[in-house]
C-alpha cells in the first residue's frame, strides 16, 4: 500500500515522502496517528501543492537568511569585560553575551546559532561563526574590551 507521510517517521521516511508500507501496518499505526495519508490521486494532488508552497517558504527563508548573514559579516560587536593581568578576563565571554550584544545592535539572533569551540577568556578581536540558516552561515566580528 501506498501512503504519504505526514510526518517524518524513523526508519521510513521524511514528511511528503511516497513511500510502501504494508497495509496493516498503514491502517492500524501510521493512519490512525495522523503519520500518513492514503496515496489517492486527490490526495497525491495535494501533496504536490503542498510540495510548491513549501519549496517557495525555503526560498523565502533563504533569501532572508542570506540579507541578515550580510548584515551580521559587516557587524563588529563590542563587549566589555573585567579583566586583571595578561588581559585574562574574571569569567568569559559566551553566546549568551554576544547574543545580547546583538540584540541591543538590532539583530535578534538565537544564542543556539552563534557557534564557538570555546568561551572566550581574553581581552581582543575574535571572529565568530553564526549560522543562520542551513545553509548559510556569516562571521561575526567579537571585540573584548576592559571595562
Amino acid at each position: 500500500m501506498q501512503v504519504i507521510l505526514k510526518e517524518d517517521v524513523k526508519d521510513l521516511g521524511h514528511i511528503g515522502d511516497l513511500v510502501n508500507v504494508k497495509e496493516g501496518y498503514a491502517r492500524n499505526f501510521l493512519i490512525p496517528k495522523g503519520l500518513a495519508v492514503e496515496a489517492n490521486p486527490k490526495n497525491l494532488k495535494a501533496l504536490e501543492h503542498e510540495k510548491r508552497k513549501i519549496q517557495e517558504l525555503v526560498k523565502k527563508a533563504k533569501t532572508a537568511a542570506e540579507e541578515l548573514a550580510s548584515k551580521v559579516s559587516g557587524t563588529t560587536v563590542t563587549i566589555k569585560a573585567k579583566a586583571g593581568e595578561e588581559d585574562r578576563l574574571f569569567g568569559s565571554v559566551t553566546v549568551m553575551d554576544i547574543a545580547d550584544a546583538l540584540k541591543k545592535e538590532g539583530m535578534d539572533i538565537d544564542k543556539k546559532k552563534i557557534v564557538m569551540e570555546e568561551p572566550i577568556k581574553r581581552l581582543g578581536n575574535y571572529t565568530v561563526s553564526v549560522k543562520i540558516h542551513s545553509e548559510v552561515s556569516a562571521q561575526l566580528n567579537v571585540q573584548v574590551v576592559s571595562e
